[in-house]
């Protein structure tokens, strides 16, 4: 059967088999998804240059949602939910990857809102609550910590729940007052309580949670934390003559790890919020040097695909985040007319190796297998695609 006929048939059915199987409730197909469904020009089979339409940007969060959202109980008087870690439904994502993927449908939310949409955020949110509690201090981890109380703080910004900020800030807090360190390397967070190495992929979204945390309750100390975070990355990680952001560094001042996707776009959302409250520190020239850096030496070539980075698990949904922080980086600094013609061409890609089910691997140069996928590699591409119209 035809890649994108098949594709039709399975979202037409796939509410009634797929949901019952994944214990759904009430499953809403959105308007815009429907009318996707029923225009085959849609779904059409493209050249990479075509770029996916806002529609099919909502298509690709809804059969993300058909594959892998479980809506399994109540949690007080509302739901709880997780997403899967794969098709197989073997069990839930880990706690830092379901963070992510909580993101990507926040994204969604903000470029398509619909109550349906907005609902899952929430029962999600409950699931987190539900599979971990309230404070996450049995996590050696801090960026685990910091990724879930990010998560929470742009959920609380849609749902305006204020057990979310609550959440958000006392796990912040916590994390902080366990990881922040002077002295060793003169500042910044410890990757985990181990306290061996301080990276990029704790400090930089610290720096995103903490300002926005900043702007949900107006406590001047979140947004002291985020620039004390901030210039210590500036001195230890980011190569200002390049505009590559290191991964991490040791006790002894070690670089032990090189630029990633999620590091490199999380220092340009670090960029872009604290860019208007110290316009003296430079960090939007910081941010667009970090973004040529991207184009130029992240991808399959200088202003081509990006990288795969396909080699451990971890890895395989670092895109996402990267898409996240870029594309609003170039929205609110208005710099779509230099960067928005390599962002669509990396969202256009990706929808173009969707499979038969409308799945994208994270593997932007091959057709996505019909076989089984985990839920973390293919949340990249629908987070690309709704990026882009964070700046259209």
């Amino acid at each position: 059967m035809n890649r994108n006929i098949k594709l039709l048939a399975i979202l037409a059915i796939g509410a009634g088999a797929v949901f019952t199987s994944c214990k759904k409730d009430n499953v809403v197909m959105e308007p815009a998804v429907l009318n996707a469904i029923n225009n085959k020009s849609n779904l059409s089979s493209q050249a990479a240059a075509t770029l996916p339409t806002k529609a099919e940007a909502l298509l690709a969060m809804q059969v993300y949602n058909n594959h892998f959202y479980n809506q399994y109980g109540t949690y007080g008087p509302s739901f709880k939910a997780y997403y899967w870690k794969d098709d197989n439904h073997t069990g839930r994502m880990d706690f830092w990857t379901q963070q992510e993927a909580i993101e990507t449908l926040i994204d969604a939310y903000n470029i398509n809102p619909s109550i349906d949409l907005k609902n899952k955020i929430s029962y999600l949110y409950n699931g987190v609550r539900d599979g971990y509690g309230l404070l996450w201090t049995n996590n050696i981890y801090n960026d685990d910590i910091v990724w879930g109380a990010l998560m929470c703080v742009r959920a609380f910004k849609i749902t305006n729940d204020g057990g979310m900020l609550d959440m958000a800030k006392n796990n912040f807090n916590m994390m902080w007052n366990r990881a922040w360190d002077t002295q060793t390397l003169g500042g910044g967070l410890w990757w985990t309580t181990n306290n061996q190495t301080k990276n990029t992929c704790v400090n930089a979204p610290a720096v995103i949670c903490a300002m926005l945390l900043y702007q949900a309750t107006g406590d001047v100390t979140y947004m002291t934390k985020a620039k004390q975070i901030m210039d210590w990355m500036v001195i230890k990680l980011y190569d200002s003559s390049t505009g590559e952001v290191k991964g991490a560094i040791n006790t002894s001042g070690t670089i032990t790890e090189g630029a990633l996707s999620y590091t490199q776009g999380t220092f340009i959302g670090a960029c872009d919020l604290l860019r208007s409250y110290y316009p003296a520190s430079n960090y939007l020239a910081m941010g667009l040097k970090a973004m040529d850096y991207a184009r130029s030496s992240m991808c399959d070539k200088s202003g081509g695909i990006l990288k795969d980075e396909n080699g451990i698990a971890d890895t395989q949904g670092m895109k996402s985040i990267f898409a996240r922080w870029a594309t609003i980086f170039v929205k609110n600094t208005g710099t779509a007319s230099n960067y928005g013609p390599w962002l669509d061409a990396n969202a256009a890609q990706a929808w173009s190796i969707r499979n038969s089910q409308g799945l994208m691997w994270n593997i932007w140069g091959t057709q996505t297998p019909e076989s089984v996928r985990n839920a973390f590699e293919t949340t990249c591409g629908v987070a690309m695609m709704n990026g882009i119209y964070n700046y259209h």
